[in-house]
């Protein structure tokens, strides 16, 4: 009895060829063509806030780049956790977009999440940073980071600082202060930003690093005295104001920052495709324009590696100031 033959015949490798091909072609047309249809792109927090303004502004320009609406979905509570979980079960299509910002890097470290920024989201792009300042009430008699200090370490104890609540920006950041300073200004934890900077206004606190967007009108009224911005350059809002390395803090660093994360298994070709547009987008003077009159910088390495690396350096950076100044959810 013969044995069948293990060789296909040439009709049915031509086929297989053929399908082969039309299989390709057709991934090809898919990723040409995305998106086909609106992309949803889900921020942490309620309309009208800083995060909502930086993800309004790009999705506008993307929306006009695709000829598909980049379709901002506000989903604010938990500390941003909520959003982060929507986001993490969506399906890794493109077609679900995270706005990734600074309290993030916080949020893992002081409560308990069902999800791993990095284990469960692939890295598109970071979009915008701005940063805060050290600003103290008029009445004290500090003209300087440096005389601040001094002052603080000669009154222990007596100096408070305002903030919108536990592991925001202006929390840690003024934690930040206290570990490298040597100092132990006393926290006050207000419901919102708005409140701590009117407290710091009356004089109800001496002390608050309050965004630079937020802080520019009461500086250049006289209302605070800023004596530096935590970022690693100075501010263009407020340029003449050094930066707490410069100030005497060397190495000290601060900033709320915005990028885009989509759920991990998403495809590379679509992920490559994202990083694409938001740069060209980020590249455009009047987007440029739009976020620099907002108080916002362009980031300053849009690649996906380096967000990548960045997001990771920033939740182990935090995470050693959390267990040092014992910060716990609220």
């Amino acid at each position: 009895m013969k044995s069948r033959s293990s060789h296909r015949s040439p009709v049915t490798s031509q086929a297989g060829i053929a399908a082969l091909v039309l299989a390709l072609a057709c991934a090809t047309a898919g990723a040409q063509q995305y998106p086909a249809r609106p992309v949803r792109f889900i921020v942490p927090n309620p309309p009208g806030g800083g995060t909502d303004l930086v993800a309004r502004i790009v999705a506008q320009k993307m929306s006009e780049q695709w000829g598909q609406n980049l379709v901002v979905d506000n989903r604010a509570g938990a500390g941003g956790i909520i959003a982060v979980e929507v986001a993490a079960k969506s399906v890794p299509d493109g077609y679900t977009l995270l706005m990734a910002h600074f309290p993030l890097a916080i949020t893992v470290n002081i409560a308990k999440v069902s999800f791993d920024p990095v284990r469960d989201f692939a890295p598109v792009t970071l979009l915008a940073t701005t940063q805060n300042a050290l600003a103290v009430n008029p009445s004290v008699p500090a003209k300087s980071v440096k005389e601040f200090i001094a002052l603080a370490k000669s009154k222990p104890g007596q100096f408070s600082y305002a903030s919108g609540g536990n592991g925001t920006s202006m929390h840690v950041s003024a934690e930040l202060f206290n570990l490298m300073a040597g100092v132990s200004m006393t926290h006050v934890p207000y419901k919102g930003a708005g409140p701590a900077l009117v407290d710091l206004i009356s004089g109800q606190v001496q002390a608050s690093f309050v965004s630079v967007p937020a802080a520019v009108p009461h500086i250049r009224s006289g209302r605070i005295r800023a004596l530096a911005v935590t970022g690693p350059r100075r501010s263009s809002l407020v340029p003449d104001l050094p930066t707490l390395s410069e100030a005497g803090l060397k190495g000290y660093g601060s900033e709320q920052w915005y990028g885009v994360l989509v759920p991990r298994g998403t495809s590379r070709a679509t992920v490559q495709r994202l990083n694409q547009d938001f740069t060209r987008v980020l590249g455009q003077p009047d987007t440029r324009t739009r976020l620099h009159d907002s108080g916002y910088d362009v980031a300053p390495d849009t690649t996906e590696e380096w967000f990548g690396h960045f997001l990771a350096s920033e939740i182990a950076k935090w995470a050693d100031v959390v267990r040092k100044a014992g910060i716990r959810a609220e």
